[in-house]
């Protein structure tokens, strides 16, 4: 997919992963629309060239709605990837009691529902613009999950449960977005060195890169943001979920 004169959305643009994939799309040629909340730009530095920042919520439709048409006004939106998210820790019991609903349902609001509020309205704007090629390709949408979609932790019902339907996502959505050009594709990363591991020691730190076979260290938010591009520019990837995470298989805890 050439992305010169065409725009793309990036959620959770203000930091980590999406701020680094809103960079390299906007430096492979798109104009970038960014999304994340007002308080997530504020502590941001200034985006890079290319990138617009936007302030909104992932779960509202109308703010979902004004990035997608904000990015239309910039050339027809062909790229959406879906970076904002949340993790919480929370055992189902423990000694402080059992786990509350209200938690489990906020992660699954943002981390699942967020995503497909995302990539429905930016399907719909895809759909109407006109084919790149003669096999009709129009559009890509990529979605986050994480390892945890299949190697969950203890802590991590609620994590878990909201990545793992990330996953069953990915190839229904393929499919009901085929006749229009619109593939879909999901990047499950392991341990990735974003701004959620910036409080942990370096103990703590070295213990997680160990864990790692090969290449034994954190994930990089630049790694991720070139699989995108790959994704991108391969238009026979499709309906498939990517795991980033150099062959982790995550223990119990």
């Amino acid at each position: 997919m050439e992305l010169t004169g065409s725009s793309a959305l990036v959620t959770g643009a203000a930091s980590g992963l999406g701020a680094a994939t809103a960079a390299a799309l906007a430096g492979a040629g798109a104009a970038v629309v960014g999304l994340d909340l007002a308080v997530a730009w504020d502590r941001a530095p200034a985006p890079p060239a290319g990138v617009i920042a936007l302030p909104g919520d992932v779960t509202a439709p109308e703010q979902v709605q004004t990035a997608v048409e904000r990015a239309g006004r910039d050339g027809p939106l062909r790229v959406a990837v879906n970076c904002a998210g949340l993790g919480t820790a929370g055992r189902i019991l423990s000694r402080s009691g059992v786990h509350e609903l209200d938690m489990f349902a906020r992660v699954i609001q943002v981390n699942l529902v967020g995503t497909f509020n995302v990539l429905r309205l930016a399907a719909a704007a895809m759909a109407d613009t006109d084919p790149l090629d003669a096999d009709g390709q129009r559009g890509l949408i990529v979605n986050t999950a994480s390892v945890a979609a299949f190697d969950g932790q203890i802590g991590q019902a609620a994590y878990a449960s909201s990545k793992g339907g990330v996953v069953g996502l990915t190839l229904p959505a393929a499919r009901d977005l085929a006749q229009y050009g619109i593939r879909v594709v999901t990047i499950a990363p392991g341990i990735i060195d974003t701004p959620m591991l910036a409080g942990i020691t370096p103990e703590f730190r070295a213990t997680l890169s160990a864990g790692v076979p090969h290449p034994s260290r954190l994930g990089r938010p630049d790694e991720y943001a070139q699989l995108v591009l790959a994704i991108a520019g391969l238009d026979y990837l499709n309906g498939e979920v990517i795991r980033l995470d150099g062959a982790l298989r995550m223990p119990p805890r």
